[in-house]
């Protein structure tokens, strides 16, 4: 069974930095496009960011410049590196595969952003 299982998250004021880790089993995130995904409370989820198994790398247009997306293959894990955050990028980031598969959705971890 595929998990995911998210970490990295907290409170941070604007402009701060945060990492955030995704832990996945198996072998999974090195065969598929993984993503990080965000739900903000009231607004749907929606994909953030992306990384393909060859490294590229492709960026929501609210985050390009700002967020870093990577994986490590031995470690089976992908990461999310979070700079000068914004109180709108608040919300709950999740990875999964992209598209996401709806049975691989983990607990997420919980990222606030105050202003």
């Amino acid at each position: 069974q595929v998990q995911f299982v998210e970490s990295g998250g907290g409170l941070v004021q604007a402009g701060g930095s945060l990492r955030l880790s995704c832990a996945a089993s198996g072998s999974i995130s090195s065969i598929y496009v993984m993503g990080w995904y965000r739900r903000a409370t009231g607004k749907q989820r929606e994909l953030v960011a992306r990384i393909g198994t060859g490294g590229s790398t492709n960026y929501a247009e609210f985050v390009k410049g700002r967020f870093t997306i990577s994986r490590d293959g031995a470690k089976n894990t992908v990461s999310l590196q979070m700079n000068n955050l914004k109180p709108e990028d608040t919300a709950v980031y999740y990875c999964n595969i992209v598209p996401p598969a709806t049975s691989y959705w983990g607990q997420g971890t919980q990222v606030t952003v105050s202003s």
